[in-house]
């Protein structure tokens, strides 16, 4: 992890979590799932004016309560729990009561109607010889509110069927309007600006709409376990907040950058300037976007004024990027870095090199005949496998600020690609290794897929040994949790090969365009050519797997 001494914001407490609860009530109509949603007071403290799922705050009272409700063999005490919690809120907020009467069968709208909304609900189901149906209410989500905000809370959304034969009627203090609404209506007429609904909401509908009946939502939450778990983070795009779960790509920036919640980072992507991420680490990413590029090369600088820099990857030859590259590190530029040869990756090193007062060597893995001819390369100095490259100056306590990189030999996406380990912050430079957004093309001859795979179980390796968490890669943001990704990374490319392998041997005659379209069905077809050369990187694999081939 990155040293707190490095981080670009002060270090703070989020705000503390409240246990909450929230049901989804949904009910079968024929054009598909209808959620029952309502409107939020405008004075309220938390989500004021937004329609939300009925729910709020978990008391004591409920967990002393389970003697009261029905339980599946498989439902533990807090999911209980939290049913309950959920039950007694869509009661109080709705007048919509999950129950049965003493036979057993479900509480009929007239007994509803008899309680007192404006009274504790556990005693009057006593009474009345009511039980609350708590095992028909199943864990869908769990969310726990954004670390920017000021009330925070850790929820489960749970979903239920709605009762048959009752109507909702809102309590006019909590909450007003209730509707019934399909996801994918509630989303469209968010995005119009007619119907407002926070980001937890908005995400749960997205996935919510995937559905068309109700016996298919509870049937996927029948594990017990949440479908999906998120604590989100927000940065600045456009000038304003945008937030983003777990899976998607900004996220780990998000992480890296400001890690208690900060709503302080932009993540929009330009050219002009350096994008600080940590005291002693910029991106600077080149004006060349595009396809194979995503936003652009990123260009990276480790250190700080008093050590010096080490420039990572000074991208194609672009005149204004370089020199932006160079006036970023104020000139002081100690070492060059290429991680690999490509023509977006190295051919900035020279004009960068001959910028600088001291002609710092510019280091890297020399290219194979196996390159192409815009991808030959010539260090000053090749960086040999676990090689130091260390910056260092004197603090005025009398101690020393050090940047420590390790190269690590990673071929497969090229014969010299390599990639680097900050060591006293953990952080991973990946080159085109690992991307954010998408997967390397492995080009052979260049580009081979097994050298590929085991470089990446050498990555991991590095990213257990020093606690790395995070990935810079070359194009995209930096990604958060290295060593799930590599995983995950592997398990992708390990999958795409046991596809092909299956094409193959299902059309043994096929030509690389007859098996592309079949092994690589779930990409556009404009995608084609450039997989058609991982493809044969793994066609090559397969075939060298084959008996009888050494």
């Amino acid at each position: 992890m990155p040293r707190p001494s490095q981080l670009l914001h002060p270090q703070r407490e989020p705000a503390p979590l409240r246990s909450a609860a929230t049901v989804l009530l949904l009910r079968d109509t024929p054009a598909g799932i209808e959620v029952l949603m309502t409107r939020r007071s405008t004075t309220a403290s938390f989500a004021p004016g937004a329609y939300v799922f009925p729910g709020g705050g978990i008391d004591a009272a409920d967990a002393a309560a389970h003697a009261q409700a029905t339980r599946r063999p498989t439902q533990s005490d807090e999911h209980l729990t939290q049913a309950i919690a959920a039950i007694r809120e869509s009661f109080e907020e709705l007048g919509v009561l999950i129950a049965h009467s003493a036979d057993g069968t479900p509480v009929d709208a007239a007994s509803v109607a008899a309680l007192d909304r404006h009274a504790p609900l556990l005693p009057q189901c006593a009474a009345r010889g009511l039980t609350l149906a708590a095992a028909d209410v199943y864990v869908l989500a769990h969310w726990i509110t954004d670390r920017d905000l000021p009330r925070r809370f850790d929820v489960p959304f749970l979903v239920a069927r709605m009762p048959a034969g009752q109507t909702p009627v809102a309590d006019e203090t909590e909450q007003f309007e209730p509707v019934w609404v399909r996801p994918a209506d509630a989303l469209a007429r968010h995005e119009a600006g007619e119907f407002f609904i926070i980001f937890p909401t908005i995400r749960t509908l997205q996935r919510l709409a995937a559905y068309t009946t109700v016996d298919e939502v509870l049937a996927a939450c029948a594990g017990e376990q949440p479908l999906w778990a998120s604590c989100p983070r927000a940065g600045l795009l456009g000038g304003k907040d945008a937030r983003y779960m777990e899976h998607e790509s900004p996220f780990g920036e998000l992480e890296l950058v400001t890690p208690d919640g900060q709503l302080l980072h932009p993540l929009d992507w330009q050219s002009e300037q350096p994008v600080a991420l940590l005291k002693n680490l910029q991106r600077l990413t080149a004006p060349n976007p595009g396809f194979m590029t995503g936003p652009g090369t990123n260009s990276y600088l480790v250190g700080d004024p008093r050590t010096g820099y080490i420039a990572i990857d000074p991208g194609p030859a672009d005149p204004i990027h370089v020199e932006r590259l160079w006036r970023a590190a104020g000139g002081q530029i100690r070492f060059i870095v290429c991680t690999h040869s490509h023509p977006d990756h190295s051919p900035g090193a020279r004009p960068l090199q001959a910028l600088c007062d001291e002609r710092p060597p510019i280091l890297g893995l020399p290219s194979q005949p196996t390159a192409r001819a815009a991808s030959e390369f010539t260090p000053d100095q090749p960086l040999q496998d676990g090689q130091f490259l260390r910056l260092a100056a004197p603090t005025p306590d009398g101690g020393e600020i050090t940047h420590t990189l390790r190269a690590i030999h990673t071929p497969g996406h090229a014969a010299n690609h390599l990639c680097l380990l900050l060591e006293e912050d953990g952080l991973l430079f990946s080159g085109d290794h690992i991307l954010n957004g998408s997967t390397t093309v492995v080009d052979p001859p260049d580009g081979e897929m097994t050298a590929y795979l085991e470089s990446l179980d050498r990555l991991d390796a590095a990213c257990a040994q020093h606690e790395v968490r995070f990935i810079l890669p070359a194009h995209g943001y930096v990604l958060g949790d290295a060593r799930g990704v590599i995983a995950q990374l592997k398990a992708h490319r390990l999958a795409r090969e046991a596809k092909v392998l299956a094409v193959m041997r299902a059309d043994p005659d096929g030509s690389m365009d007859d098996w592309v379209a079949k092994a690589y069905d779930d990409v556009p077809p404009r995608v084609w050519p450039v997989a058609k050369r991982s493809l044969l990187a793994h066609v090559e694999r397969i075939q060298a797997m084959q008996p009888g081939n050494d």
